[in-house]
């Protein structure tokens, strides 16, 4: 092959980019057509995973409302299969809107229950999020007091200030923030004295294994620390074994969350219709 020819090739693939980016390209336009179809014909519901007390493990303190989609195979989709592709988008408000209204039907569902949804910072201030809400809380104000709002860490940074004056209205109400994820890689010490969060979410990638790596045990018990300091309630996620729940609690860890305890379920138990109950 010649140098000219060596040349077009290259430009050719600048200009193009590589098979692998065409790939990658391809299948988040896919993953977007299929959260659009599904949240247009509402094919939308939360899955519900326990968090148990650290102490009474046997003691549910909330559950953590998920949301899923429903592809058109009627198979159950994951956020976590979806979630990055939409997360800059529109798509992502309206996503983070459905979980709300999902949430706050439960919660009016289900007197007794307490329940976690998340949110991404960049919502705060969405047109539809806040009327479902405001319509939630003014149907009924109690609703607020079992509401846990969970902001991930990485979009919490990005917009401190406007997080900061949402959490404080909302907290008046009576709503409680969770810090999601925590550790992940975009901790910023500087805005913890600023957010007043209620709870911190330790990142699972800390507490897989976590009884047998003294580097995780460190870490985990550093964050631990920090919690204490601004009067955090805890909660470890993605617990999977015996031995990581009883060293975490062992080292003072509030509650814990992940499969050894209970797989995210469309079917929660307080609905007639768990007998055919389905994971998610």
């Amino acid at each position: 092959m010649s140098n000219h020819s060596m040349m077009d090739t290259a430009d050719l693939d600048a200009q193009t980019g590589s098979p692998l980016d065409h790939a990658i390209s391809q299948r988040d336009r896919d993953t977007m057509d299929m959260v659009h179809a599904a949240v247009a014909s509402k094919q939308v519901m939360l899955a519900f995973q326990p968090v148990v007390q650290a102490a009474r493990p046997d003691q549910i303190a909330f559950h953590e409302g998920l949301i899923r989609v429903l592809d058109d195979t009627g198979r159950i989709i994951p956020a976590q299969q979806f979630i990055d592709v939409v997360e800059t988008q529109e798509l992502g408000r309206i996503i983070d809107t459905l979980a709300l209204e999902k949430g706050l039907e439960a919660l009016a569902e289900e007197p007794g229950l307490r329940l976690s949804i998340n949110l991404s910072a960049r919502s705060i201030g969405y047109p539809r999020w806040n009327e479902v809400m405001k319509r939630g809380l003014q149907n009924d104000p109690t609703l607020a007091e079992r509401l846990i709002l969970e902001i991930t860490e990485r979009t919490a940074i990005v917009m401190p200030d406007l997080v900061q004056v949402f959490m404080a209205d909302l907290q008046q109400r009576g709503v409680a923030f969770a810090l999601d994820d925590f550790g992940a890689g975009y901790t910023a010490f500087r805005y913890l004295k600023d957010f007043y969060f209620d709870i911190m979410k330790i990142d699972g990638e800390f507490i897989k294994g976590i009884h047998a790596s003294p580097d995780n045990q460190i870490l985990t018990q550093a964050l631990l620390s920090v919690a204490r300091h601004f009067d955090m309630f805890t909660v470890a996620e993605s617990v999977e074994t015996l031995e990581d729940a009883e060293f975490l609690a062992s080292v003072g860890v509030d509650c814990m969350q992940g499969y050894f305890f209970g797989v995210p379920t469309v079917n929660p138990a307080w609905r007639s219709d768990n007998r055919q109950a389905h994971t998610a």
